[in-house]
């Protein structure tokens, strides 16, 4: 024991050797905190205390199975196994389960995930007769679940009127009697919810004091990692178990409190001393991690927040590089940048993919990122989501516009032809497959030829099937005559899926939405980027077929060496050589939702704390000018977290907006000094020249001759050594990547190079357009 205990701090010690008595751990981004979590447990047990009465509670089993691991390597395997070590869900269940009993429960009652409640909840909205498009079972899943981790009961609902009026105002007034018809009938399939979990363990602590003091005495020890995290229900069974005895110990950073939207309740962290008069509170403020340059800088952002503990993060390492901001025209070329980027630093360095990670706001801000990556070959992986073209409302969308091209694309119309929902039925499908079968024809086909058919399908069935098909003729007419942008803009509305998405208001529907925005952002985008390409249109086929590529290039191979993409909510308590934090923008990040109080905006900066502390050696932030939003380019404001940050500790690869200033091509020698003795200071009349002008006219300068104009190259040429290009160049391009020139034609401003692409195939570009960088 002696031994891991010496590879500890001083400040890391001091709350591992305290025995007895309630504690708070405050540990900076990292600080080691899980290393005095899982060594203070060993010591624990090292003095004589039994493990059965240590109760260990984390958030993610990911975090409890490494934990015990640590402990099984420090005291045996056959000790740790009789820790009680898990999540909050996990460690409830198995008590409510040894006493379901006393609440009329089965011992082996069932868990409802979160589809199964929906699908319950679904079921009662449908027996009751209410409108699915009011009540929507997902929406109502969410409201029963807040309800619950707030300790509202449906008793406790039905006597708070505020709650009903409210829910009467948005024209849901039946929600009270959808919860109390959910509760039944959960109860009476022995079935709880995760949210119950949490709200009957509260009900067996306080309504039987001796099943409270039976775990009281069970657990002597308790230990919560992440604190800032508890939700009231949470905070509430923590404070029952430890009240008898108070030994205590909770661990957590107020600065990365980042889960409100799910229930968590930063003041149970801010108010812990209040809890316990008698708490001793340690700061583990070393970070282990990353440079002193990061550090400094997310130090200098935190210290903006007025609602936190107080502790100075510090470190032992090199300074290490500054952190680097980069400021791109537009969106698709931020994407750019960070891929040239990674190819870069991977190159010239010889590292891996896993050794970067790119954090976003927002689930959609992956399309630029991805397509970025794929012109580049860099494999990737999405975490804790799908690849941005697997989505289902992404799909959802290109399975219309494969309709549009070719109506025989059976698999695309199965998945649409009732999405959004048009009254046609599976029993109407399968009729129609049958039917398509036996005629040897598409499906499409014998919808068009419905009269001439005897499916046995009623006038109101047919008359959905005739609107259907004429609806997909009309997109192809119009796919005819319009780019790809355009069709797919009408697409997703004339098909009613943007109004379908817009009656969700749940942080998941509105995702939904904003990947629909972002699809038709990065058509926008391709079509912008055809312009070089020889004889490209923007048509919907050259994008389809654009997609298809990328989609074959999504497809897993096994192998884990891949840049890591993912929501900065997602990549918390994760660490990487080199993060780049993406799409940093007022109204992006900070949210434009999340910017109404002073609370929300403090979460928003201690997300952007997470953001920036999980990089080790070296952080970018990037922004964009401008981002398309509904196919529109719009304007974008650099984030107020980038100014922020303390100058010494950045570094701009752009120059800053704000800090543009006009360098002059001729040599200012020529106008002299200014005599100030000779300005005029006081305050001009109307007529008087400015003040800084004076009453003598300058000597003329003595061998003055005649200036010639200077020859300033565009701002926008791009010297990409076209007339070195010949057969067998190697060539990066910016959207199509590594390729090699198969020949050259033409001259002038229509010379054209012919290039094998990697990824892509083979493309004839434009030279005047075509922005290559010769690799050999």
């Amino acid at each position: 024991m002696e031994r891991y205990i010496s590879q500890l701090n001083d400040a890391q010690k001091l709350p591992v050797l305290q025995k007895d008595g309630p504690m708070i751990i405050i540990a900076g981004a990292g600080s080691g905190k899980t290393r005095v979590l899982t060594i203070r447990i060993a010591y624990l047990m090292s003095q004589g205390v039994d493990p059965f009465n240590i109760l260990a509670l984390t958030f993610t089993n990911k975090a409890a199975r490494e934990m015990k691991k640590r402990i099984s390597d420090i005291v045996g395997s056959n000790e740790a196994k009789n820790l009680w070590m898990g999540t909050f869900h996990s460690v409830f269940a198995r008590i409510l389960r040894a006493e379901s009993s006393k609440l009329g429960y089965p011992s082996n009652f069932t868990i409802y995930d979160t589809q199964d409640s929906i699908r319950l909840l679904s079921s009662i909205v449908k027996e009751m007769q209410l409108d699915k498009d009011i009540y929507k079972p997902k929406q109502l899943y969410n409201r029963i679940s807040s309800y619950k981790n707030s300790l509202i009961t449906v008793r406790a609902y039905f006597n708070n009127p505020e709650l009903m009026e409210a829910d009467a105002m948005s024209k849901k007034p039946r929600t009270g009697d959808i919860y109390q018809e959910y509760v039944d009938r959960c109860f009476k399939a022995g079935a709880m919810d995760f949210d119950d979990l949490l709200l009957k363990t509260n009900e067996l602590l306080n309504v039987f004091p001796d099943v409270l003091s039976k775990y009281q005495d069970r657990f002597r020890y308790i230990l919560v990692d992440e604190y800032q995290d508890t939700n009231h229900s949470q905070y509430l069974i923590v404070r029952a178990l430890s009240d008898r005895f108070q030994n205590i110990c909770v661990v957590g950073d107020d600065a990365q409190s980042i889960y409100a939207f799910r229930g968590a309740n930063i003041n149970n962290i801010l108010n812990f001393q209040k809890d316990y008069p008698d708490v001793k509170v340690y700061r583990l403020e070393q970070n282990y991690r990353s440079t002193r340059n990061i550090v400094e800088a997310a130090n200098s952002i935190i210290e903006k927040n007025k609602t936190k503990l107080d502790k100075v993060v510090w470190t032992h390492n090199d300074d290490g590089p500054k952190v680097k901001i980069h400021r791109s025209i537009t969106d698709a070329e931020e994407g750019r940048f960070v891929a040239a980027t990674i190819w870069e630093e991977r190159m010239n360095k010889q590292l891996s993919n896993n050794s970067f990670a790119i954090l976003y706001r927002t689930n959609a801000q992956s399309r630029a990122m991805e397509d970025a990556l794929r012109k580049r070959d860099i494999p990737y992986r999405i975490y804790g989501g799908l690849s941005f073209y697997q989505r289902k409302e992404i799909k959802d969308v290109l399975c219309y516009l494969r309709l549009v091209l070719n109506p025989k694309d059976e698999e695309a119309l199965i998945r649409v032809i009732n999405y959004p929902a048009r009254g046609i039925g599976d029993t109407t499908i399968e009729k129609l497959t049958v039917a398509a079968n036996h005629y040897k024809r598409s499906i499409f086909e014998v919808m068009k030829n419905i009269d001439k058919i005897d499916l046995r399908l009623n006038g109101g069935t047919k008359n959905k099937l005739r609107d259907f098909v004429t609806m997909i003729e009309s997109f192809q007419i119009i796919s005819k005559e319009q780019d790809a942008f355009y069709v797919a803009d009408h697409v997703a509305k004339k098909t009613g899926l943007i109004q379908e998405l817009r009656k969700d208001n749940t942080p998941e529907g509105i995702g939904r939405l904003e990947n629909i925005e972002e699809l038709l952002n990065g058509i926008k985008d391709f079509i912008e980027g055809q312009r070089e390409v020889d004889g490209a249109t923007g048509s919907l086929t050259e994008f389809l077929e654009d997609v298809a590529l990328a989609t074959d290039l999504d497809k897993d191979t096994g192998d884990d060496d891949r840049v890591a993409l993912m929501t900065i909510h997602l990549a918390k308590g994760l660490e990487f050589p080199y993060v780049f934090v993406v799409g940093m923008e007022e109204d992006l990040f900070p949210s434009a939702m999340s910017v109404n109080t002073r609370a929300e905006l403090e979460e928003e900066r201690r997300l952007f704390y997470v953001a920036l502390t999980r990089a080790e050696h070296q952080a970018y932030l990037t922004y964009a000018q401008s981002r398309y939003r509904w196919g529109k380019l719009t304007d974008c404001d650099p984030s107020r977290f980038i100014d922020e940050i303390e100058p010494q500790y950045v570094e701009y690869l752009t120059p800053p907006e704000n800090t543009y200033q006009y360098k002059p091509m001729i040599n200012l020698d020529i106008f002299g000094d200014i005599d100030k003795s000779k300005l005029r200071l006081s305050k001009p009349t109307a007529g008087t020249p400015p003040a800084y002008i004076t009453n003598e006219l300058p000597k003329k300068p003595e061998g003055l001759r005649r200036l010639k104009p200077v020859n300033i190259p565009s701002k926008n040429t791009v010297d990409t050594g076209n007339n070195n290009l010949n057969a067998g160049t190697t060539v990066m391009h910016e959207r199509f990547g590594k390729g090699i020139v198969i020949g050259i034609e033409g001259s002038g401003a229509d010379k054209k190079a012919e290039i094998n692409f990697e990824v892509g195939g083979v493309k004839k570009l434009l030279l005047r357009f075509a922005k290559l960088t010769i690799l050999n």
